[in-house]
């Protein structure tokens, strides 16, 4: 890619992604893989009136090293100064930037069991931080870059170069970083998710009912006054930001208990670093009550059983099968492009944003509202070409909202 269409990018992130504001402290977190992009996303942030920049460098082998090799008693902790990091910056009002890859093999040779003990003890210490983000307290994006391990595994006819060329085309494409203002088409994409979001909250459906011939039979029953959120969302100072690039999802919270059917997995479910394939999950009065994975059965066992909360939705999303992303028919093998080509589910945490004054709410009204509490979400896609989505309002009144894997409205 060409030093200039890799600038728009960093642009994108810098300046509609987390929507920087002058003399504000930015926190990249990216793998030393990615320095290089990392350092131009640095320089944007620094044109742009940032007070401070610093990039918080991780390293994918050294964390395998640590996987394999650190004491019981290293994998179960988080250190404390690592959680007092995050507390420092979010007091001074940072925003932060996650510079994503794949690499499906690198932990290849660690126990899924460790990988998901020490997550657990990371989430943990750092609650207080990822309720922020969910509430949008505070400003984040996440947004991604290629590797050769990642594009040879999307295309793996091609030559590494090729492969790598591809690959970068793809999500620039998908995250609507090709055109000649970036910026302006998220505008005209926000708008899009503006005009269906406001249906979809003023109807205030009792339930969502998906159907497809993969055999996904689920009825979502939804909380009273929930929100639906998309696109863009605003911050408690009322600045606009973009949390995932790209996007193209519509999603609320599913009330924890009024969950009920079969849900059919479409897209691999990449996990710790593993893959769960061919899988589906049965549900009752909102618990997962059964499960099935083809490949890595183990894997989705020790997700669900991460907590009480894991084994409840936190989230339900509408993505059109019609969207730049849903239209390459590829297979990314990373959940932030995979879960952006159609329908899926959250297991786990449900966001405050999903009900109405719930940002303001303490953890027991949203708890008595429906909403799951969890130390993890997790997105599964179950969407198809042929998804039937019905709106299902008070007095069993039946809206059609999608029709083969599109929007009707």
């Amino acid at each position: 890619m060409s030093e200039a269409q890799l600038k728009k990018y960093a642009e994108l992130a810098v300046g509609a992604g987390v929507n920087l504001q002058k003399n504000q402290l930015l926190i990249i977190h990216s793998d030393i893989q990615n320095a290089a992009f990392a350092r131009l996303i640095q320089t944007v942030a620094y044109d742009a009136g940032a007070s401070n920049v610093f990039i918080d460098w991780t390293d994918e082998q050294s964390t395998k090293g640590f996987y394999l090799n650190a004491a019981d008693t290293a994998i179960d902790h988080f250190p404390d100064w690592q959680a007092a990091r995050f507390k420092e910056w979010d007091d001074a009002g940072a925003a932060y930037i996650h510079i994503i890859s794949e690499n499906l093999e690198v932990f290849k040779e660690v126990s899924t069991e460790r990988i998901n003990r020490f997550q657990k003890a990371s989430r943990t210490k750092l609650r207080d931080y990822h309720a922020k983000i969910r509430s949008h307290e505070v400003r984040w994006c996440l947004l991604a870059v290629p590797s050769v391990e990642w594009a040879t595994k999307v295309f793996p006819n091609l030559s590494k170069e090729e492969a790598l060329r591809a690959l970068w085309e793809l999500i620039l494409k998908g995250s609507r970083a090709d055109g000649k203002d970036p910026i302006e088409d998220w505008e005209s994409h926000n708008r899009a998710f503006e005009s269906r979001k406001k249906i979809l909250n003023e109807s205030q459906f009792e339930s969502l009912h998906f159907t497809n011939r993969y055999g996904t039979d689920l009825s979502v029953g939804l909380p009273k006054n929930h929100l639906y959120v998309g696109g863009g969302v605003i911050d408690k100072k009322g600045t606009p930001f973009f949390p995932n690039i790209p996007t193209e999802e519509i999603f609320t919270a599913p009330h924890k208990n009024k969950v009920n059917g079969k849900l059919v997995g479409t897209k691999p479910l990449i996990y710790g670093g593993s893959v769960i394939d061919e899988f589906h999950l049965i549900f009752k009065d909102g618990r997962i009550t059964d499960y099935y994975a083809a490949k890595g059965q183990e894997v989705l066992q020790t997700l669900i059983e991460t907590d009480e909360g894991s084994h409840y939705l936190g989230e339900i999303a509408l993505v059109s099968n019609k969207s730049p992303l849903s239209q390459e028919d590829t297979l990314f093998f990373n959940t932030l492009f995979d879960e952006n080509t159609s329908c899926h589910i959250g297991i786990g945490n449900a966001s405050p944003s999903n009900i109405q004054n719930g940002i303001e709410q303490s953890e027991e009204e949203l708890k008595a509202s429906g909403l799951n509490t969890s130390l993890l979400l997790v997105n599964v896609t179950f969407g198809t070409e042929d998804m039937k989505v019905v709106g299902i309002k008070e007095g069993e009144t039946e809206v059609l909202l999608m029709k083969d894997g599109d929007f009707q409205f």
